[in-house]
């Protein structure tokens, strides 16, 4: 079966890249703009705990998201109705202020002759949080993805999120949580295979 997959750039190869140095010299710049001393004691060793921390909060865009679903099991059995994931955590970052968006994703897909390992689609959500994001960018990225490589009858996608850049800055909205869906295939066309999909959700 041909598969078409959307590769993934590698950003953190990138010959223009900035070195590790120059990323905890910017982090020194912002700690002094906003007011403190990045020499003191307290902040010394800040600019480096952040470099570290960067690499790890957007280690996605070292990952190839399609890359994860190439193993598949065509021993089924003829297996062909729906596969859920529920509530995978997530944490991400938007890219408008960089803050952070934590939440729970599930995915459903309709095989069509073979399935993939569950940690597999775990995996994508992932691959695809540890990026900046908006989430409505980042539900269609995994259905997409998901679509594209597995070519099953369908698949289905929400996320349920909260947004620190609305409840920790602007308008301070606390215990609000965003959610977005993507449907393919059945999941767009057939009613009551969206209807189950969504009864799921919780």
């Amino acid at each position: 079966m041909n598969m078409v997959t959307r590769i993934q750039p590698d950003l953190c190869a990138r010959a223009d890249n900035p070195t590790r140095e120059e990323a905890e010299a910017a982090f020194r710049t912002i700690i002094r703009w906003a007011g403190d001393d990045p020499d003191r004691d307290g902040l010394a060793k800040t600019p480096a705990r952040l470099a570290r921390a960067f690499k790890e909060y957007f280690s996605g865009y070292a990952l190839d998201p399609a890359q994860m679903l190439s193993t598949t099991f065509e021993e089924t059995d003829g297996y062909d109705e729906m596969i859920v994931l529920r509530g995978i955590p997530f944490e991400s970052h938007c890219e408008h202020h960089v803050a952070p968006i934590i939440g729970r994703a599930w995915v459903a897909y309709m095989p069509t002759g073979r399935v993939v390992g569950i940690s597999k689609l775990a995996r994508v959500v992932e691959a695809y949080a540890k990026r900046l994001q908006i989430q409505e960018k980042m539900t269609a990225q995994i259905a997409n993805t998901i679509q594209d490589v597995l070519q099953p009858q369908g698949v289905g996608v929400v996320l349920k999120a909260n947004h620190h850049c609305m409840s920790t800055r602007g308008i301070h909205k606390h215990d609000t949580d965003m959610v977005t869906s993507r449907m393919l295939g059945c999941f767009r066309d057939n009613p009551v295979t969206r209807q189950e999909f969504l009864a799921l959700v919780k």
